[in-house]
């Protein structure tokens, strides 16, 4: 494109110059030539070969028309910007483009910057699974599943959702700088989903994420997940708080979680396990599930709040587990009881050994003639009202080992109250 437009402008000048010095005796040039010099110049250059030497008493006298002033103007401007064009050698679109530095809004620079801080404590963990080939009967490590973790400390110690690292005969744990590390089981909870991990790393390349609170979060504040989500190491998602205060339940034991923080920030599988960020860069929050018909992301998140999570981390690094009161009994599902036309937990078992086993609760049983007796039905503890097993469990979480508890049952056409001593699990004991 240059090199057009600089010939026809030196085409248009020789055009101009022959009628106007036709009046004059000057002879013309003989040539006009391009030339190259390898030494010099590494893009095509216009010289202007100078007629042949004349002695000055040859010269006859020159008379120019002002014309000729006008035509040497616009000669030495056309030469000037074609020798630029040809140096240069840009695109004809972006000859004249002049580009400028990228400029973000402050939202968008507080975004990147909270990305480029957190991202370091993040980590993709892997579950492997040993296998046996069919043919060779050889043992075989295999992924079977991935997910995402923080790191909490110092010492090495990552937490993460049970369910990510549930059935795993091995686990390995990669940081941000793709350095992998085996990683150890230090415990987990399956009753609020939570489990933490170990790996011998070096100090310099553990950060721990700074840890928030979640009791005063307002629904409509930004935040942020991190997480690797279908293998994509370190994406992040925006989105808000689009609820407080939801209620889900465990995957292992189906155990309610209370005070779950809902968010419309993109979670999808291989999100779980990964932090939830307010917009200063703390930690609010475990991204645990989706509600999904599809699977994918439907804009409906739920994160386990971090002030539950700080006090289950907590006994997990000191003990190795969580201590957690039960009252000992299995009851029946809710449509089960409703079907009854009753409101309350129909206790179908209380073991002889266990908390209500040994205060007398009655458990579901058949007669000589196979017919069934109902158990105690469960309506109350400690003055609240329990209409399923969910409330049963949310009074639970509230008591500590060792408590005792006022327990109203509905045996036969009668209430009864039944003082019931709690105890921890028998695997925690």
């Amino acid at each position: 494109m240059a090199t057009t437009s600089s010939s026809s402008l030196i085409s248009t000048f020789f055009f101009h110059s022959s009628s106007s010095f036709s009046r004059s005796t000057i002879t013309k040039p003989k040539s006009l030539q391009f030339h190259k010099p390898t030494h010099l110049i590494s893009h095509p250059t216009l010289f202007l070969l100078q007629p042949p030497s004349q002695t000055p008493s040859s010269l006859p006298k020159l008379t120019i028309p002002k014309t000729c002033f006008d035509s040497l103007l616009i000669f030495c401007t056309s030469l000037a910007l074609s020798f630029t064009l040809f140096i240069s050698n840009p695109d004809s679109a972006s000859a004249f483009v002049v580009t400028t530095p990228r400029k973000l809004q402050s939202d968008e620079l507080a975004t990147v910057r909270l990305f480029q801080e957190n991202t370091p404590s993040v980590v993709y963990i892997t579950n492997l699974a040993v296998k046996q080939d069919a043919f060779t009967l050889d043992v075989l490590e295999v992924p079977q599943g991935s997910g995402s973790g923080f790191v909490w400390d110092r010492e090495g110690h990552i937490v993460t959702n049970y369910h990510v690292i549930r059935g795993a005969s091995d686990l390995r744990v990669t940081l941000a700088d793709q350095s992998t590390f085996d990683a150890k089981v230090v415990g987990f909870d399956q009753d609020k989903d939570v489990a933490v991990l170990r790996v011998d790393a070096p100090k310099d390349k553990l950060r721990p994420i700074p840890v928030g609170v979640s009791a005063d979060l307002l629904v409509g504040q930004k935040v942020y997940a991190i997480g690797n989500p279908f293998g994509l190491d370190h994406t992040l998602t925006t989105g808000v708080i689009s609820g407080l205060r939801r209620e889900i339940s465990s995957a292992a034991t189906g155990r309610p979680i209370q005070d779950v923080i809902q968010t419309d920030a993109a979670i999808n599988p291989g999100n779980s396990g990964g932090p939830l960020l307010d917009s200063s860069g703390n930690l609010i929050g475990i991204n645990t599930a989706i509600y999904s018909p599809s699977g994918a992301s439907s804009g409906v998140g739920f994160s386990i709040p971090v002030d539950t999570v700080n006090g289950i981390v907590d006994q997990l690094v000191k003990f190795g587990k969580v201590t957690r009161p039960i009252l000992g009994i299995k009851f029946a599902p809710d449509q089960s009881v409703e079907q009854l036309g009753v409101s309350g937990v129909l206790v179908l078992d209380a073991p002889a050994n266990g908390p209500a086993g040994k205060a007398g609760l009655l458990s579901t049983k058949r007669d000589s003639y196979g017919r069934l007796i109902l158990g105690d039905i469960i309506t109350s503890v400690n003055g609240k009202k329990v209409t399923n097993g969910s409330d049963l469990y949310r009074i639970l979480d509230q008591c500590n080992v060792g408590d005792k508890v006022i327990v109203e049952v509905l045996r036969g056409d009668h209430k009864e109250k039944i003082p019931v001593v709690l105890e921890p699990k028998a695997d925690e004991s």
